[in-house]
């Protein structure tokens, strides 16, 4: 008997363009069971609550207040990952502290795409290398100003796939560069997470952003 192929991912993805809620559900493929739609931010967390989806996939530009009203409403209930074609810092920034777990741009290629989205419903972080990048070097400069690094709790092993984790690499990424297995890499984010208070993966961004681990 062949091995049992997994459940759809099933999404809701928000955009106020219905053309390209159209292409976003033909590249995300087989993988992925589009559950809801929604063209502005009050109809997406409407939505999102009606159907309890494993992701949310929406534009950060959408009437009623865009991805940072759907994320600051609905992070909790499901990992959100803004979808848009602004490589804006700020927006960047804001997006993770409304607690969205993940930051693409648009011009993502739908492998990619669909990659990330897999490892997102996972409870992952993935951002954009280039917005990663960005993220990455301004929460660096605030937390140099607050000197906030000094009694992490963390070992040196901990702090480095933090580091990594941080970026939005896959466990297998964070592996590779660590020269550790994937396992090996997913129970120190386990063991970073029970150390650090905190119960979704996606908060891990967050907390190393804040304390300039990169």
């Amino acid at each position: 008997m062949g091995a049992v192929s997994p459940p759809p991912v099933r999404v809701v993805v928000a955009d106020d363009h219905h053309i390209w809620r159209s292409g976003i559900r033909a590249d995300l493929g087989d993988r992925f069971d589009v559950v809801g739609e929604a063209e502005d931010a009050p109809s997406a967390i409407e939505v999102v609550r009606d159907v309890a989806p494993d992701l949310v996939l929406c534009d950060l530009h959408m009437p009623g207040g865009g991805g940072i009203a759907v994320a600051g409403a609905v992070a909790a209930e499901a990992p959100v990952v803004i979808l848009t074609v602004s490589e804006s810092e700020r927006d960047v920034l804001d997006a993770v502290a409304a607690g969205a777990v993940g930051y693409l741009v648009k011009s993502t290629r739908p492998e990619e795409l669909r990659d990330a989205l897999l490892r997102a419903a996972a409870g992952e972080p993935v951002f954009s290398p280039q917005l990663a990048a960005l993220l990455i070097g301004e929460y660096r400069r605030l937390a140099r100003s607050g000197g906030e690094t000094a009694t992490l709790p963390l070992s040196e092993r901990e702090r480095e796939v933090l580091a990594h984790v941080a970026r939005g690499q896959s466990y297998r990424a964070v592996g590779e560069a660590l020269f550790i297995s994937p396992k090996t890499v997913e129970n120190h984010v386990r063991n970073i997470m029970a150390k650090l208070h905190l119960g979704r993966r996606h908060e891990l961004v967050r907390w190393a952003v804040d304390h300039g681990i990169t």
